[in-house]
């Protein structure tokens, strides 16, 4: 059967993976032909001596638990999900208290500038990308607007990664509502040809991004795929990390202000979207070949905003030149909250009035509703006071 390297980025099915770990132990004994009060001397002896073995095991297997546990507890607060509506979702991790947020290039290469951040304990802030690495080194790093003090993860000294220690991960895999999943393993293999740490620790399209980590809770490593099935890509055992050694000059690059930027790279300007003011300020744009397009051939715009829970909003797309059509989505239940295509039967501009269902980051999609059409719009938002 056919293998190939599989970059973790989302799957569109949920599956549910459960790991069960644990310790069995044969104990085997023959007694030899003795008397009746050294068997049972012998018995009794390895009584005692089995139940030392497995109070041993026990507490060894209670002692890794725990770590596990303190771990999850230290590290989870820091990791991210990623959504990217339509587009999927990916992981990713905190690695400074102002919102500096590593993960992988390929998650972000269709997205938009700005994107949806969905934090530890569920809530949705807005992250605009700032770096790519270069040299096709699969890392990107985000920054979460307007934050001063979050939960970080520290990077592992170099060179601390070591064959047959044990590894963590922690990420989103196959569904948004699988978000900050645990799994364990050990390093397998240190390829220094490629730069990336093997291990076997699960993770599957969702993960890419997310940390790897030590049992100090250290990060020695980001996901960026898996060897897996062609058929069906599963999860096979075979994992693989960028180590942190690699990490870090990226790190620097974006702290300094020398990572290749989103406007640098060579993607669609359907990319550059804006963010939606909602007290009715005019934008003015045109969609035109070039930019993003539907399955129908039909172009579209992304715009981002934080709305709140209960705020009713009142958005209405304009146009002389084409059949203007709205799609509001919250991307990080990847749930579709409203559309609107006619205002009326003779009126082919777009008008969308929603109660917004959430506190959260939301894309509208300014779409042509025909496939080639092109020309000029007016987008107009605003928080209604009824």
């Amino acid at each position: 059967m056919k293998r190939k390297l599989l970059k973790i980025g989302t799957a569109t099915i949920l599956t549910t993976i459960i790991s069960t770990f644990g310790i069995k132990n044969v104990l085997s004994y023959q007694s030899p032909k003795i008397t009746k009060d050294t068997q049972e001397f012998q018995s009794n002896s390895l009584v005692i001596n089995t139940k030392k073995t497995q109070s041993k095991i026990l507490i060894a297997k209670n002692s890794e638990e725990k770590n596990r546990i303190r771990l999850y507890e230290k590290a989870s607060p820091a990791v991210v999900a990623i959504a990217l509506g339509a587009g999927g979702h990916g992981s990713g991790f905190i690695v400074s208290p102002d919102g500096l947020v590593l993960t992988n290039a390929h998650v972000l290469q269709d997205s938009p500038k700005t994107v949806a951040v969905v934090l530890a304990d569920g809530k949705q802030v807005l992250a605009d990308v700032v770096g790519f690495a270069s040299d096709g080194l699969d890392l990107a790093a985000l920054k979460i607007r307007n934050q001063k003090n979050l939960p970080f993860l520290p990077l592992a000294s170099p060179g601390s990664v070591k064959v047959g220690q044990s590894v963590y991960a922690i990420g989103t895999p196959l569904d948004l509502e699988l978000q900050n999943t645990l799994t364990s393993g050990v390093i397998s293999r240190i390829d220094t040809k490629s730069n990336l740490i093997q291990h076997d620790a699960a993770v599957n399209p969702g993960n890419s991004g997310g940390p790897l980590l030590n049992s100090n809770g250290q990060v020695i490593g980001v996901n960026t795929a898996i060897w897996n099935d062609t058929e069906i890509k599963r999860f096979i055992g075979i994992s693989l990390a960028i180590p942190t050694d690699i990490v870090r000059p990226f790190l620097v690059a974006v702290e300094q202000g020398n990572a290749q930027l989103a406007t640098q790279r060579q993607i669609p300007s359907n990319n550059q979207e804006q963010d939606l003011p909602l007290n009715g300020q005019v934008i003015q744009a045109t969609l035109k070949p070039g930019d993003r397009t539907f399955p129908n051939n039909s172009y579209f715009h992304i715009y981002a905003f934080e709305g709140k829970a209960g705020q009713k909003v009142n958005i209405e797309m304009s146009s002389q030149q084409i059949d203007s059509h709205l799609y509001l989505l919250l991307p990080a239940k990847e749930t579709l909250v409203g559309q609107n295509d006619d205002i009326s039967p003779k009126n082919f501009n777009a008008r969308l009035t929603v109660t917004l269902p959430e506190d959260g980051v939301y894309y509208l999609m300014a779409n042509t509703f025909e496939g080639g059409e092109s020309g000029n719009y007016s987008l107009r938002a605003v928080i209604s006071q009824e």
